[in-house]
């Protein structure tokens, strides 16, 4: 994985600036602003709210996971995009393994009751088929949202699956750890800012473009005969009608440098979400 000093992706760390993530605090989110960040400066937000304040200007930074190699597209994919002069200016890919977070005094063969985001819940249901079956599992709007519910909860048969910083925050204790950890349990998050970090010499760009589906074949040839090195697409609805269809296209390359350059100057159709460092 990336280091953090590498990622950050503008013109670094500057202590004046807040960076804002998806609260509260024990979340995976968390977990990645601090690899990133530190601990300095970072303002937890409750669901779409982050995404109202990065839009208006109150925080410089946002932190968000948008896709995983397990479920894909997170739901915050779209708030995203839907966001008009978003700049992506940094991706952080972290492989993860889960703890098993509880009470104190709580054994494992107590728990009834997981709670976790559910991505999360989708993400560690191998070891949950495999390890606890019976178990009932709650969704939660994080995994700083499901440790604090476990906090509070005033029984002893009730546990969280996120990162081991929820146990610290909220007084739990680690019933299990490193929980599907694994290449195949990897989160991105991007970072997003104010303004494009220039070329490093291997850097990636994500595009976003909504097209007809008839028209789809003649963007991917356009962007073929373009000497484009496509590296992954997404399709998300384009919330306009049924045959057409919102995508993110992330490309090899920056925005301002060849061929990737010379192709964006002649589509104004398509917009540029971020050109930034890349790392996977």
């Amino acid at each position: 994985m990336a280091s953090s000093s590498s990622i950050v992706g503008e013109a670094g760390k500057d202590t004046r600036r807040q960076i804002g993530y998806l609260g509260p605090g024990g979340s995976w989110t968390h977990q990645a602003c601090l690899d990133l960040f530190g601990s300095e400066n970072l303002v937890a937000f409750e669901d779409l709210q982050l995404f109202t304040e990065y839009a208006n200007g109150a925080i410089d930074r946002a932190c968000v996971p948008v896709t995983t190699s397990v479920v894909g597209v997170t739901p915050y994919l779209d708030p995203v995009l839907d966001i008009p002069n978003v700049v992506v200016v940094a991706e952080y890919p972290k492989m993860l393994g889960y703890s098993l977070l509880a009470r104190p005094g709580t054994k494992l063969e107590d728990v009834k009751c997981v709670v976790a985001h559910p991505v999360a819940l989708e993400e560690v249901k191998p070891w949950l088929d495999r390890a606890m079956p019976t178990v009932r599992r709650v969704v939660a709007a994080s995994g700083g949202d499901a440790a604090r519910s476990v906090a509070e909860s005033e029984t002893g048969d009730i546990a969280s699956m996120g990162p081991k910083i929820g146990g610290a925050i909220y007084g739990l204790i680690s019933l299990a750890e490193r929980i599907e950890e694994g290449p195949h349990n990897v989160t991105r998050w991007w970072v997003l800012g104010r303004q494009m970090p220039p070329p490093s010499g291997h850097d990636k760009t994500s595009l976003v473009v909504t097209v007809a589906d008839n028209d789809f074949s003649a963007l991917l040839t356009d962007m073929t005969a373009s000497k484009l090195h496509i590296l992954d697409i997404y399709e998300r609805p384009s919330k306009v009608t049924l045959d057409t269809h919102r995508y993110l296209v992330e490309v090899r390359g920056h925005a301002t440098e060849g061929a990737l350059a010379n192709f964006l100057s002649a589509r104004a159709d398509i917009r540029v979400l971020g050109s930034y460092a890349r790392k996977y």
